[in-house]
């Protein structure tokens, strides 16, 4: 005969079991449920990326050496500026036919299994690669993968990667000026395996832990997402998109830019804009990218830089305000090479034009704006962060919302007015003991607070 106890466990056994089968039946029904909302984003973010932010490196004009080597020096200030990404433009040998200027541009790439030598050895890239690492920071490289220098090898091995124009001939990607560089085709199979293995090459062999891919959305979305799936075999990985596309978020890039929230600030500030395009840049991001999708937000970038002008010249006296929308918003900030030096020149992008270092303010104002993020989690990435939510104003040209996660709350409120300006904000999610960020000040904010900035002022409270 069974014993008391024996069929008591049974009786446990087979309870769990049927609860097991039931939750299990209502997981699958919800599943095929085409009504259930599903989660846009499938890929997985490293777990590091929840809380940091981003710097572009510029190694040919950091240094008078213009060297891997000669750039290490820089990995403190770097640390305590508050940056954890470092994000180096392309490392490899440069092109030396139809080269444009004296030097030629990063992204005319003449061997993607080599290291310029104008930057450094392997080994030294490794080295440098390494003391990032050590320093509890984060590496990745930029990525050419829509096109190659004229004379890469692979124009001779395997022609047929490449797009012809119509009397068949090699041609640059077409409506563009990129005449240094010349167009793959993703049609071809081939194309697609050396890319994707060369690649994780470089993840295997040197350890970086990403790539920044140029003019990601020139190239099919597949190809990124099965790259995407192979990196992440390996380790980990952090793939930033120069694109502004939901599809590149699905599988493929953990981040893409924001580039309507550079141009809306601009033509705000710069040309008399509508306000107006704030909201909508907000609006958009808000019901038309996933909610775990990064942005990156920026007042420069190598681009901006080189062909429009410098952060001063693009956003005059309200550069602070600014940065502070691109650090406080949902999004992931990004620093330029020299900016937090007050960089305030245009740097050659064919030619050596070194940066200037110099003792500048911006370098506390980011540090002040990047340890916070890093710090309090409304001011996270993706779905580790709160919300924007907008706090109603009755102003004009006045930017205010809030951030909140965990019991962690942010309230951010923006004059972006040439003149001074006195309102009122109302909302419940307002209410608390903050800290203001720059003036070090305890505020109490009730429901209904009345406000005063000066032209293009700015308060970020925290709790």
């Amino acid at each position: 005969m069974m014993s008391k106890i024996t069929y008591k466990s049974i009786l446990v056994i087979i309870c769990f079991a049927l609860t097991f089968s039931t939750l299990n039946s209502v997981a699958k029904e919800k599943a095929n449920d085409p009504y259930q909302p599903k989660n846009y984003v499938q890929l997985k973010h490293p777990e590091w990326s929840k809380n940091v932010s981003i710097y572009e490196v510029n190694i040919r004009q950091y240094t008078p050496e213009g060297t891997f080597k000669a750039f290490e020096k820089h990995l403190p200030r770097l640390k305590e500026l508050g940056v954890d990404i470092l994000w180096l433009m392309p490392i490899h040998p440069i092109g030396e036919k139809n080269r444009k200027g004296n030097i030629g541009s990063y992204y005319s790439v003449k061997d993607y299994y080599a290291v310029n030598p104008e930057f450094g050895s392997l080994d030294e890239f490794k080295s440098l690669v390494n003391k990032i690492h050590d320093m509890g920071m984060y590496v990745i490289i930029d990525w050419v993968a829509n096109h190659s220098a004229w004379d890469n090898p692979l124009t001779i091995e395997h022609p047929e990667w490449y797009t012809k124009d119509y009397d068949g001939n090699f041609q640059p990607t077409p409506w563009y000026d990129w005449d240094d560089v010349i167009d793959f085709d993703y049609n071809h199979p081939g194309i697609r395996k050396y890319m994707t293995d060369v690649l994780k090459y470089w993840v295997k062999e040197t350890n970086i832990d990403g790539y920044r891919c140029d003019v990601a959305g020139f190239m099919p979305t597949d190809f990124w997402d099965n790259a995407r799936k192979e990196l992440d075999e390996i380790k980990p990985v952090f793939m930033l998109a120069e694109w502004d596309s939901r599809d590149l978020h699905k599988h493929a890039f953990d981040m893409s830019y924001s580039w309507e929230l550079h141009a809306a600030m601009h033509e705000l500030v710069m040309n008399n804009g509508k306000f107006y395009r704030l909201y909508e840049h907000f609006a958009h991001n808000s019901n038309t990218f996933p909610r775990n999708a990064y942005r990156m937000n920026f007042v420069d970038n190598h681009d901006k830089n080189s062909w429009e002008g410098t952060q001063f010249s693009m956003f005059g006296e309200a550069l602070d305000a600014c940065i502070v929308l691109t650090a406080t918003a949902e999004g992931m900030p990004l620093i330029y090479s020299g900016q937090e030096a007050g960089l305030d020149k245009q740097l050659a992008f064919f030619e050596k034009d070194e940066i200037e270092w110099k003792d500048h303010y911006l370098f506390d104002f980011y540090k002040s704006l990047l340890h916070l993020k890093k710090e309090n989690k409304a001011l996270w990435n993706g779905k580790f962060g709160g919300d924007m939510i907008p706090i109603v104003n009755n102003g004009k040209k006045i930017l205010s919302f809030a951030r909140e996660k965990d019991g962690n709350k942010v309230v951010v409120v923006i004059n972006f007015n040439d003149e001074e300006a006195e309102f009122e904000i109302k909302s419940n999610i307002q209410k608390g003991d903050y800290t203001e960020l720059f003036s070090k000040q305890k505020v109490k904010l009730t429901g209904q607070q009345k406000i005063k900035l000066p032209k293009y002022g700015y308060k970020v409270y925290y709790l």
